[in-house]
């Protein structure tokens, strides 16, 4: 029986013995584990990729008269080939049509959109011009070759003329057949673009109200031509002439959750939220009696609109230095948030207190929203997409601003590199203790000699007869 007993438990042991040379292995499985749980993930289902749909800045600059001007005072471009590239695209879509080719100016311009060098497109232009009047040429010009906004308005007048009577003749033929309807969808597209720029050619040159007005007019003519978002130059010019209660109005409609957002969007329904409360606004008295209503609607839409694109604050907070806004943005992405910050911070500067509420409130946002960040809060999930957009979006002496990403606690990193080096002090003492035992005893003496020294030191002075005295207690 004792046999039987001892047999076992020698098996026991050569058991616990075997288990020990792989249970570093377990350990080490466990901490990877446990690195991978707490990991920051930014995790985009692929049913989310429309999230990374670039789109028409709606508040786009000028070419000759702006980007231009630019190039020639710092030697630097302000336009990535990309972006250039995407608004040839947009040209294509929006002033040709199949029948271009049976009238030889359109067929001119036709040609003169796909053009990659600037001056053949002015060239071409102005050949198109020497045949009959044709809009599109006067637009090319207007955006390319004038170097003032005045003369930018000149040119797109002169442009009205021309499109305009277009636009009646093909308005009285598009149900003559496909062609003739093509033919003036064309035609229509050409004419709000040319009153577009036209109102912004005015809210440029300080005639704000007339901006308005006839930002307005398009509007009423064409309401179904959502794609410019003429909204967002109106809303902007609004905010301009201080018409807060227009600016709502204009919200109420546009601020709707079957529409698509946008930062103009969110951060101007702050603003306005903002102004009522931000005057009297002291972070030391609301933490001490809280928040009030308003103050914590205002929070709640800053939030919101943080939210929506974490990049905005930094550039209205002017923690980071603005560029010229590119033609194309990417919602919620960095090129947005240039591309707001650019036109509203003035109006932000001019609320008094609402920059210091943003400053005091935007980074509470990420503290709402879920983490790991594969659920939004108010929004889709933040796309993981927007940062390689935005580089091509953006020109390359531009540091592209990134989502902020949220830290793992330093306790949480101390306990998981504390485990790793524990499960590795395990393994080499297992597969080499009496290497091991030499080194322990060379790091214990070597911690301990200091200590050592004093004690000596101590010895040599006080007496013997003290010294036995103090061991003894």
């Amino acid at each position: 029986m004792a046999e039987a007993a001892t047999g076992f438990l020698e098996q026991l042991k050569s058991c616990i013995v075997w288990s020990w040379t792989y249970l570093w292995t377990v350990w080490f499985f466990i901490v990877l584990f446990l690195v991978y749980i707490l990991r920051v993930p930014l995790k985009i289902n692929d049913n989310l990729s429309t999230e990374c749909k670039v789109w028409r800045n709606p508040l786009n600059l000028f070419r000759g008269a702006e980007y231009n001007r630019y190039t020639w005072v710092t030697g630097r471009e302000p336009l990535t080939y990309y972006d250039m590239n995407l608004s040839a695209q947009d040209h294509q879509t929006f002033f040709t049509c199949d029948s271009d080719h049976l009238r030889p100016a359109d067929a001119i311009m036709q040609k003169a959109w796909r053009e990659r060098n600037p001056q053949a497109r002015i060239s071409a232009a102005h050949e198109a011009l020497e045949i009959n009047e044709c809009a599109t040429a006067y637009i090319l010009l207007a955006e390319e070759e004038a170097t003032t906004i005045a003369e930018a308005e000149k040119l797109f007048k002169q442009a009205l003329k021309a499109g305009d009577g277009c636009y009646r003749r093909s308005q009285q033929l598009q149900h003559h057949g496909s062609q003739y309807e093509a033919q003036h969808r064309r035609d229509t597209n050409v004419l709000v673009y040319i009153k577009r720029r036209l109102a912004m050619c005015a809210r440029r040159l300080g005639r704000t109200r007339e901006a308005v007005k006839m930002m307005r007019d398009l509007m009423k003519e064409f309401p179904l031509l959502s794609m410019f978002n003429i909204h967002e130059n109106l809303l902007e010019a609004l905010l301009e002439l201080q018409a807060y209660a227009d600016v709502q109005a204009v919200l109420a409609k546009y601020d709707d959750i079957s529409l698509p957002k946008s930062a103009t969007i969110c951060y101007t329904a702050a603003l306005l939220k903002a102004r009522a409360v931000s005057d009297k606004f002291s972070p030391e008295a609301a933490s001490r009696r809280g928040l009030s209503t308003a103050e914590m609607n205002a929070v709640e839409a800053i939030h919101r609109a943080v939210e929506f694109n974490p990049h905005v604050p930094k550039y209205l907070l002017e923690m980071k230095s603005l560029i010229l806004p590119p033609e194309h943005i990417l919602k919620r992405g960095d090129s947005e948030a240039i591309a707001y910050a650019f036109f509203h911070l003035a109006h932000w500067k001019r609320v008094e207190g609402a920059l210091n509420l943003l400053h005091c409130t935007w980074e509470g946002t990420f503290r709402m929203i879920p983490y790991p960040l594969e659920k939004g809060h108010l929004f889709y999930p933040y796309p993981i997409c927007t940062e390689t957009a935005d580089r091509e979006l953006l020109p390359s002496f531009h540091e592209v601003s990134v989502y902020p990403k949220k830290e793992l606690p330093f306790f949480i990193l101390f306990t998981a590199g504390l485990c790793s080096f524990t499960a590795m002090l395990a393994l080499l003492t297992h597969q080499f203790p009496e290497l091991m035992g030499v080194f322990a005893k060379a790091f214990l003496s070597t911690l301990f000699a200091p200590l050592n020294f004093v004690m000596e030191k101590v010895e040599s002075i006080l007496p013997s007869s003290l010294w036995h005295q103090l061991t003894r207690i």
